[in-house]
């Protein structure tokens, strides 16, 4: 007689691994993370390792002394690599579901398949929730109405805009001195075109990074064609600006081909002069600046190269199941413990000092509507 035994598909540990493998597929955020210094949002999994609250990111910038030549000296003359570093702290995130057993009779495993696709799709939201606060903060402050229009949080983000102003860019350039923030989101109206979200201001955000900001923001290479990409996370209201463009909409018939098979793009993705537009929903809910440009809406847009965003896991998801209600309730529980946070390192002196956003441009934009 054959023994009956366990899919092992089903077990805990196999279950856990099939589930985290689809989190990160599925992530709508998937096609930009990695873990290497070649990717937008740049995943660390060290404190599975190793027990820590939080985890160092390295930052080593370009050398950019000239060539020691002929006879000249290279003992004494090394260059600094200027190394800087940047913490990200991790918690605890969890989610569960119960059934009674009067609506089914589960038993720990069928339990686990049965709430897979709810407690999946929080863990995916509560990631992409994560990465959208993160690319809006500014200096620790996150940027939504009622922060931003806090006096409290008005000298952080001056001291943010003071040490990131070569790389912040308001419409149509409306604001150059990058001095005060409420200054700046004033001068913002919706009834001026130029200053929502268009080709040219692409154009001045890339220019930016590419040759301002100090240091540079380097682009991604893409794994599929070899080109050299920037990525805009686009606000919804920024970005159905944008696709009203006549000459943006004649681009998109020319570059079908160039966005098939690249991991980069996806459906309603957009492209110009080297930097993939994405819409990006959350910020509707988390980034949607009302009545503070010129009593108008203000939106922003994100362009970002490598290592933008840092995301540290010290112990990936992983469910749990248990009874409640002497076996009559039956719970599944799934958690993880790690960490989401735009990268920032330091300019000033010390290592933290005068901290700049690392692979970040800043946008912000009137809109041509109300949220």
């Amino acid at each position: 007689m054959a023994d009956t035994r366990a899919n092992a598909n089903l077990t805990p540990e196999i279950w856990d691994d099939n589930f985290f493998t689809e989190y990160l597929t599925d992530n709508r955020y998937a096609g930009e993370m990695g873990t290497n210094e070649n990717n937008v949002i740049q995943v660390k999994e060290n404190l599975t390792k190793k027990a820590s609250d939080r985890v160092n990111f390295a930052l080593v910038n370009k050398l950019t002394q000239d060539a020691v030549t002929g006879r000249g000296t290279m003992e004494g003359n090394e260059e600094d690599m200027a190394t800087r570093s940047f913490e990200l702290a991790v918690d605890k995130r969890r989610n569960a579901v119960r059934v009674a057993e009067i609506d089914e009779q589960f038993s720990a495993i069928s339990l686990r398949e049965a709430g897979k696709f709810v407690l999946k799709e929080w863990s995916l939201k509560d990631t992409e929730r994560l990465i959208s606060i993160a690319l809006g903060t500014c200096g620790g402050i996150p940027m939504n109405a009622t922060a931003i229009a806090a006096g409290a949080n008005q000298n952080a983000l001056d001291a943010w805009l003071v040490d990131n102003a070569d790389r912040v860019w308001w419409g149509n350039n409306a604001y150059s001195a990058n001095t005060d923030f409420s200054a700046g989101l004033a001068t913002l109206t919706a009834g001026t075109a130029a200053e929502r979200l268009t080709i040219d201001a692409i154009d001045q955000m890339k220019f930016m990074a590419m040759n301002r900001a100090n240091p540079k923001i380097r682009p991604i290479r893409s794994e599929s064609n070899g080109r050299h990409y920037y990525l805009m996370y686009a606000h919804p209201l920024a970005f159905r600006d944008l696709k009203a463009d006549t000459a943006l909409r004649q681009a998109q018939r020319e570059v079908s081909v160039e966005m098939e098979n690249n991991r980069l793009f996806k459906g309603g993705d957009l492209l110009w002069n080297g930097v993939i537009i994405k819409e990006a929903h959350d910020l509707y809910d988390y980034s949607t600046l009302t009545a503070l440009g010129d009593s108008s809406t203000v939106v922003p847009a994100f362009l970002c190269g490598a290592q933008a965003i840092g995301v540290a896991y010290a112990r990936r998801w992983r469910s749990k199941t248990e009874e409640f209600d002497y076996g009559d309730k039956h719970g599944v529980e799934i958690s993880a413990i790690y960490g989401v946070g735009k990268m920032v390192f330091g300019s000033g002196a010390g290592d933290r000092d005068d901290l700049k956003d690392h692979g970040v441009v800043t946008g912000f934009f009137a809109s041509s509507t109300a949220a």
